[in-house]
């Protein structure tokens, strides 16, 4: 394994319905995680929820969407992360749209990772703000 360098963040990690409920892969991007020093997992409130975007769900019922997609950032929010992490496009976006003013980064696991092993993200100067606290 690459050496990784520390990522003093909390991260609340949402499961895209495809990936858990579909391939059951859930451990998988767990691992990920845990393999970043000083990375700290928050617990998630109801992290079976859907957030609205399932695939074209957004689109055919977008009422039903909303109310999910409030609902999981909310949940997302409660244990105060400094990064909201989730492993699809559209899960990223719709949490995005209902974070609000959360002003918290939403990321894919992989760009967390990268900036753990050192690389150039465009969310590492964000992250780093967070983890650093207010200025």
């Amino acid at each position: 394994m690459a050496p990784r360098n520390p990522l003093p963040l909390r991260v609340a990690y949402h499961d895209a319905c495809h990936l858990a409920s579909a391939q059951r892969v859930t451990a998988e991007p767990r691992q990920v995680l845990n393999s970043i020093p000083e990375l700290t997992r928050v617990d998630v409130a109801e992290p079976e929820i859907c957030c609205g975007s399932a695939g074209i769900c957004n689109v055919l019922q977008p009422e039903s969407a909303e109310r999910l997609g409030r609902r999981k950032a909310e949940s997302l929010l409660v244990g105060r992360p400094d990064v909201i992490a989730t492993g699809n496009a559209g899960c990223l976006l719709q949490i995005r749209r209902h974070a609000g003013d959360a002003e918290v980064p939403i990321v894919h696991p992989v760009e967390l990772l990268d900036a753990s092993l050192g690389g150039a993200t465009s969310i590492l100067p964000t992250v780093r703000r967070a983890a650093d606290g207010p200025a």
